[in-house]
């Protein structure tokens, strides 16, 4: 039983799942500092918002009478946020990984020049010895 969850837990997968979230979760906090702090007030300003958050307003009416605003700046900075992640998981973490395993790959197939030649086999010893053994006859 040990045997087949440390088989599960040494797949590449896993460990790739556990490590893109691990980072995903501590870089969650950057990324929302610049998109709060920097973006949304940056793009706030162009469309005469106090920030992203409240741009693109639109009010819709209400069963009671009043209205209710929907701010569509919200999903622009949502947006903007997953995209952020998004490039820095893939550069941060996706094209290192797979340089290493291209390496990795290449080293493996690659033969090993210091490698000693692989002994004969005993069918060549056998026909060698025979050739030897015809060529004492003459």
């Amino acid at each position: 039983m040990l045997k087949g969850f440390k088989e599960f837990i040494l797949r590449g997968n896993v460990i790739d799942l556990a490590v893109a979230v691990v980072i995903g979760a501590a870089f969650t906090g950057i990324v929302t500092a610049i998109v709060g702090s920097v973006l949304n007030p940056a793009l706030g300003a162009l469309f005469n918002a106090e920030d992203l958050a409240k741009a693109l307003p639109v009010n819709i009416p209400t069963v009671s009478g009043g209205t209710a605003t929907m701010y569509f700046g919200a999903v622009i900075a949502a947006i903007i946020q997953f995209l952020l992640v998004a490039v820095v998981v893939y550069f941060g973490l996706i094209v290192p990984i797979n340089y290493v395993k291209r390496v990795s790959f290449r080293r493996r197939a690659e033969p090993d020049a210091t490698a000693e030649p692989a002994p004969p086999t005993e069918l060549e010893l056998l026909a060698e010895i025979r050739d030897l053994l015809a060529s004492r006859k003459d």
